[in-house]
């Protein structure tokens, strides 16, 4: 299965964006899917994940409260509000074919991964 995420672009601070994520070649409707993100010069950290039914969802400490993370029967999204310039980074999308919710808020359990959507926040 491939991943497609889209919808980054460059906001001002305290806008908001909705980042998508499509798959293609195979159905993620059945699997656990998450959102992380890379800065400049750091690691891909995690930043949210949802269950397969949508359910339940996970999020990192530090976007709580801003972040959303939805999905429909083809897509996964993250809702980012009131962007911080902190918030720059490249988002990618992953799929995990783990059975546990959430997984650890780590990369390695995740199997499938997107090629990143670009966020930059201005101040």
């Amino acid at each position: 299965v491939q991943l497609q995420a889209s919808g980054g672009g460059l906001v001002q601070a305290g806008g908001s964006l909705r980042l998508s994520c499509a798959a293609s070649g195979g159905t993620v409707s059945n699997v656990h899917m998450g959102w992380f993100r890379q800065a400049p010069g750091m690691e891909r950290a995690f930043v949210a994940a949802i269950s397969r039914g949508g359910g339940m969802t996970s999020y990192a400490d530090s976007v709580k409260g801003r972040f959303s993370i939805s999905r429909d029967s083809t897509t996964v999204y993250l809702r980012i509000n009131s962007l911080k310039p902190e918030d720059t980074a490249n988002y990618y999308c992953a799929a995990t074919t783990r059975t546990n919710f959430p997984p650890a808020q780590r990369e390695s359990q995740y199997d499938y991964w997107g090629q990143g959507t670009q966020v930059t926040v201005s101040s």
